[in-house]
């Protein structure tokens, strides 16, 4: 029962269970009603999500030096007490509960997901 890394509004898989979005901001053009049935999230996390400046920051990263320069911010945000917790709980559920966490990235390596992963993998966590 382990987590999987997925891109949000792909279609869910067999045993994908909940799905959350670690996401800045919800999908545009879609009622909340229905974030689920298209395939979005079940439920947000914003927490888990890049800060407004470091999701600009990623968007331009041109290079491996740029976007190692995100992924070092980006864990930095993720070592506030909060955020951290959270990562510690779901590495903690997956190894009884399957779960799914996404973003909007078409390619993962380029991703916020990419490093929640590591991030995750480094907590113990089940992921696929």
């Amino acid at each position: 029962m382990p987590i999987r890394i997925v891109q949000l509004g792909s279609p869910r898989l067999p045993d994908e269970g909940l799905r959350l979005g670690t996401v800045r901001r919800p999908p545009r053009g879609v009622p909340k009603a229905e974030f689920a049935t298209r395939d979005f999230y079940d439920v947000w996390q914003p927490l888990l999500s890049p800060s407004a400046e470091l999701v600009a920051q990623a968007q331009v990263a041109a290079d491996d030096k740029a976007w190692n320069a995100f992924k070092r911010k980006f864990k930095a945000e993720m070592n506030h007490p909060a955020a951290s917790q959270l990562l510690d709980l779901l590495a903690a559920l997956s190894h009884d509960t399957s779960l799914a966490v996404g973003c909007y990235c078409e390619e993962e390596a380029r991703c916020h997901r990419s490093v929640l992963r590591e991030l995750l993998e480094a907590r113990g966590a089940k992921i696929i």
